[in-house]
């Protein structure tokens, strides 16, 4: 006859067995209701496009609907913030980016998460390379002269951004301290209203990603100095990268990416990352994203492994850049 004690090892094991394959059954059948997407900005901005251009798609793979939720405050951190609480199951995820899974960090000291601690990377959507743009009616007619002008009347000219830590404010504060000025910021909740105030005439200059850019530059509603990366963009022929233009120490590319709750199942994980990957390669998905000006990553820099390196270099580039601005 089997002991009391024999009998509670045995429903115990057994206890464990179950779980141990509950787990994998759960992801396994993963996803079986709507998934939200946080985009940690207004919508129309740079994150918000890209998020909507690959999520429809991974809809379809995954087979449920993706719904963009837009969560603005702090530079994207209020949002960020929110998804690390979120329950790790796979359906919060958060299309995170420079600014709030890099630059966040030194900017924040009391930053309530980290994002190589409360974070699974998922996939890289896009690169999305960085922008000095201005009113159409800003004096400067180059990038040397608006260099000349920016240092000239620092106290004067204003820059606008998408709030502290976003990519807009990081970048701007890269060429700021290359410029050695310190211009009036003036936040928004978002690259988007930021791009109206713009284009509106209402602040003198900005760096910001390609993808909210293109439309306004081809438009003729503002001006596009440089391109802050080594070659020119294709979408944007016309516009000399930073190097031809006079100012080859202004480089800058931002990126935009999936994370999950830490703790979110590896398989969940994997369920996710495919689907992104196999937005990546539709034709249609990928001539939206090159006609905004985005940068595809190739294979080997889409798998979470790959995400997680470059947060943790972003991080490590980011830091002594602005950690003298907080």
């Amino acid at each position: 006859m089997m002991s009391i004690r024999s009998l509670a090892g045995a429903c115990l094991s057994a206890f464990a067995a179950l779980s141990a394959f509950a787990v994998p059954a759960s992801a396994q059948n993963y996803p079986t209701r709507t998934i939200t997407m946080i985009v940690p900005f207004a919508a129309g901005g740079p994150t918000d496009v890209i998020s909507r251009i690959v999520t429809a798609h991974m809809a379809q793979t995954l087979g449920q609907s993706i719904v963009i939720e837009n969560v603005v405050g702090a530079g994207g951190t209020t949002a960020t913030t929110r998804a690390a609480r979120a329950a790790n199951d796979g359906y919060t995820l958060i299309t995170g980016h420079m600014g709030t899974h890099a630059a966040s960090v030194p900017l924040y000291p009391k930053l309530a998460y980290h994002p190589e601690r409360d974070f699974e990377p998922v996939a890289l959507l896009a690169g999305t390379p960085i922008l000095i743009l201005a009113r159409k009616d800003f004096p400067p007619k180059d990038l040397k002269e608006f260099v000349a002008y920016v240092k000239a009347n620092a106290e004067k000219v204003n820059a606008a951004h998408a709030g502290i830590g976003s990519v807009s404010h990081a970048s701007c504060e890269l060429l700021n301290s290359i410029l050695d000025v310190k211009p009036v910021g003036v936040p928004f909740n978002g690259t988007g209203p930021a791009m109206n105030a713009l284009v509106a005439g209402q602040v003198d200059y900005m760096c910001d990603q390609i993808v909210n850019a293109v439309p306004q530059i081809k438009a003729g509603t503002i001006k596009a100095y440089a391109v802050a990366t080594p070659e020119r963009n294709p979408s944007l022929p016309e516009v000399p990268t930073t190097t031809e233009a006079g100012l080859p120490a202004f480089q800058a590319q931002a990126w935009n990416a999936i994370f999950a709750p830490k703790g979110t199942s590896p398989a969940i994980i994997a369920t996710l990352n495919a689907a992104a990957i196999k937005a990546l390669d539709d034709d249609n998905v990928r001539k939206r994203l090159l006609d905004l000006g985005s940068v595809i990553p190739p294979s080997a820099q889409r798998t979470p492994e790959a995400l997680a390196t470059l947060v943790k270099n972003e991080i490590a580039k980011w830091t002594p850049v602005l950690k003298p601005a907080t």
